[in-house]
């Protein structure tokens, strides 16, 4: 599944080394609100073999890869509760030379785009923080809204979310 400039797919195990480094970087971890990784390789890659063979069920993990093939980022939707019918979206472009050009927007799109068409789920959530501005106008751009603010551990965030109902609308709109 992609768009132009990115394509989903499927996490395979070439992409640990990538992962792996991305999660080890201070900088990336605090756009995420987390500590960098501090696990041995292999001890990582244990682990994210173990993922790929047993996958949670209440999760769906997709690498991202650029229109040119390389594997720029990862995203998700997790915590995904079939009787509440939502789950929370995260996303990650961890090759810095391909920031700032419209591809996480092109994801977050790629990704809603699924979710609403080959799930059941009516509501898509995230948590962003306060501060993380760039991330915020992704969102945007993707169609979530802001609906709360929170503080956790220290941290603010921003809860913004989107519905089925939304895409619907915004989808009509662009067709007019």
């Amino acid at each position: 599944m992609g768009t132009e400039k990115v394509y989903l797919r499927e996490k395979r195990l070439e992409d640990a080394p990538d992962d792996y480094a991305w999660r080890k970087d201070p900088d990336l971890a605090r756009l995420d609100a987390a500590a960098p990784l501090t696990a041995k390789f292999s001890d990582y890659l244990a682990a994210f073999r173990e993922e790929l063979e047993h996958p949670t069920p209440n999760q769906r993990r997709f690498a991202i890869d650029a229109n040119d093939g390389t594997h720029i980022g990862n995203c998700m939707y997790y915590d995904i509760d079939t009787r509440r019918s939502e789950a929370e979206l995260g996303i990650m472009i961890g090759k810095r030379a391909y920031w700032n050009q419209g591809l996480g927007t092109e994801a977050v799109r790629a990704l809603l785009r699924h979710i609403f068409t080959d799930t059941a789920l009516q509501r898509v959530h995230l948590k962003t923080l306060a501060w993380n501005k760039r991330a915020q106008r992704c969102f945007q751009k993707s169609g979530l809204r802001e609906c709360q603010r929170l503080q956790r551990n220290g941290q603010r965030f921003v809860v913004m979310e989107i519905c089925r109902e939304d895409v619907t609308g915004v989808q009509e709109q662009a067709a007019d």
